[in-house]
């Protein structure tokens, strides 16, 4: 039965890629000479360090732009709110999305079962598995996934004839 699987997952090779790019130029830019401006990675969290919200502005610039030369979809970032540590200084982590969350593959789901095709979704883990009998309703399906949830990075992979 011809099925694939629908996921969001981001290239993290590249995302380390983009916030090293970021980092080296945070290093050299002549703004940011001086000042406790850093970006670091670590599993899936990158964490902005500036000496105030304007500067956190810019290094989030800077990593969009290398993240987007790079083809990293920056709706994979997730924004957290600026917090303030020690002396004058601010931090703010992004969190990077990776799998689909529960809600979302409810959301998936429902909307398979109420466009009436002749297809089947089910959540496993991180991913939602579409099942269907014609290759035609799963490319349908995907189409419809795309238009309706276009504000989510979702891929579609493991297609199966």
């Amino acid at each position: 039965m011809p099925s694939f699987d629908t996921v969001c997952e981001p290239d993290l090779s590249e995302v380390r890629n983009g916030v090293d790019n970021t980092a080296k130029e945070i290093g050299t830019r002549f703004d940011f000479k001086g000042t406790s401006a850093s970006i670091e990675l670590k599993d899936k969290e990158i964490t902005l360090i500036g000496d105030a919200d304007f500067q956190l502005q810019q290094i989030d610039e800077v990593l969009r732009n290398k993240l987007a030369k790079r083809n990293v979809d920056i709706r994979f970032l997730d924004k957290g709110d600026v917090q303030k540590i020690g002396g004058d200084k601010v931090k703010q982590v992004i969190t990077v999305r990776n799998g689909i969350e529960s809600d979302t593959g409810k959301k998936i789901q429902r909307l398979i079962k109420d466009s009436k095709l002749r297809v089947q979704a089910a959540i496993q883990g991180d991913a939602v598995r579409v099942t269907g009998a014609k290759r035609d309703d799963l490319q349908a399906a995907m189409a419809l996934i795309k238009k309706d949830l276009g504000d989510f990075p979702l891929s579609f992979n493991n297609f199966r004839d």
